[in-house]
């Protein structure tokens, strides 16, 4: 069975687990990346291999350290030789107001929200042919001003330029767009006050916050055959906002 291949940072949990769950529906073998959550990337792995018959790894890597991450694509190279889609979602932000963010934690997130993109991305490429990568940005680098993450706003819009680029750069046989989701019920958004959450879903024509499902199936459908004349865009995933 010569399944596709799919490599999804940060994939663990929240959109990335969903990702890999719709990545697996469809027949693809994955690779699920973590950096702490291991026992959750463990018992995903079980979980995909068990329900849809198809292989799954875990790797273990900083997206920001290059070395790590070379280490992962040596890995599924040699179990697979080959790489058909990479979905760049792991990112981090600080949620500080601006006279509190450190240097140092500005510099983590773009570390890893944009330059772990970057440096995944140039990894897989020379394992990938015909293949597709997207980048999981936000309506923060287009749409969304959110004064307290600057650190975020400032990734977004950088990973939004990256895919613009990389798109350019690895034509004619990789496509390379982006999703910009905008409110989604994922852990990050655990520890939001409520009333914070009431005035942000009023915003939203649907009037909810999206599930990381529905962000999962807009990534496969970038990454498939049917998304097979969209490059270098960016696709926005709000609901409305």
């Amino acid at each position: 069975m010569n399944n596709k291949v799919v490599l999804i940072t940060g994939s663990a949990h929240g959109i990335g687990r969903a990702t890999a769950i719709e990545f697996a529906k469809h027949g693809y073998n994955v690779v699920i990346n973590y950096v702490k959550a291991e026992t959750d990337a463990n018992n995903l792995k079980q979980e995909l291999e068990k329900k849809y018959n198809i292989e799954a790894i875990v790797c273990q890597a900083d997206v920001s350290n290059e070395d790590q991450v070379k280490t992962m694509i040596t890995t599924i190279v040699n179990k697979w030789g080959k790489i058909d889609a990479l979905v760049n979602n792991a990112g981090i932000v600080y949620d500080r107001p601006f006279a509190d963010i450190t240097i140092d934690e500005f510099k983590e997130t773009l570390n890893v929200d944009v330059i772990g993109a970057f440096i995944v991305s140039k990894a897989v490429y020379s394992y990938m042919n015909n293949g597709a990568i997207v980048n999981v940005s936000s309506t923060n680098g287009t749409t969304t001003v959110s004064p307290e993450c600057l650190d975020y706003n400032v990734a977004k819009i950088g990973l939004q330029s990256l895919t613009r680029d990389l798109a350019f750069q690895f034509k004619p046989n990789i496509r390379v767009n982006a999703v910009a989701p905008s409110w989604v019920n994922t852990r990050m958004n655990d520890d939001l006050d409520k009333d914070y959450i009431k005035s942000e879903t009023d915003k939203i024509y649907l009037n909810r916050f999206a599930q990381p499902e529905e962000i999962a199936k807009v990534i496969y459908f970038l990454c498939s055959e049917d998304a097979s004349y969209v490059n270098g865009s960016i696709l926005t995933v709000d609901g409305g906002y």
